[in-house]
């Protein structure tokens, strides 16, 4: 899973800048080696804060801010079972991601094929079978329930929240006349 990804070197002794993940920034060095994109797997150490979310990390191997620039934008993955399980009504994206979002009236919309947080809360995409793709909050007003066992995802049908078939200007056009 990935728990990071590598935004720029810091300094010249080979320092780099992680995007964490994590609950806790500082944890994404705390579960062991991190495999690289490219496959290779290095120690890291979490050295410092840069801001909310970005820690400062020093790669096993990674020496210069030449090879740490080089990294930029290589994400950092665990095995998943070296990870904490999630509390309770919590979840790791990558568990949401496959499940089939059913609407509670009892309609197939489609499966999980994201997650998003764009700072307003996460937003699940969907997969339509016909390969377009819709966005629904991940909240508690939108999402009656989540069983990861049975690989569904129960969706409330809000108002507005899917907007099958009808794009905006036949809307404007109903609501003048």
């Amino acid at each position: 899973m990935c728990v990071g990804v590598v935004i720029g070197a810091k300094g010249v002794r080979g320092e780099v800048r992680i995007k964490s993940f994590t609950a806790n920034p500082r944890d994404v060095g705390a579960y062991g080696p991190v495999t690289l994109g490219s496959g290779a797997t290095a120690e890291l150490k979490v050295t410092g804060v840069a801001k909310e979310d970005v820690v400062i990390g020093q790669l096993a191997g990674v020496a210069d801010r030449n090879a740490a620039e080089a990294l930029k934008g290589v994400q950092l993955f665990v095995a998943r079972e070296r990870l904490p399980k999630a509390e309770e009504g919590s979840y790791y994206h990558a568990d949401l991601i496959g499940l089939v979002a059913k609407v509670t009236t009892g309609e197939t919309r489609g499966k999980i094929s994201a997650v998003f947080n764009f700072g307003a809360g996460d937003v699940l995409e969907i997969t339509r079978p016909d390969g377009d793709t819709e966005m629904i909050p991940f909240s508690a007003a939108a999402i009656a329930a989540v069983d990861i066992a049975a690989g569904t995802l129960l969706v409330n049908p809000l108002p507005g929240l899917f907007d099958d078939d009808e794009t905006e200007d036949e809307t404007r056009e109903e609501e003048t006349t």
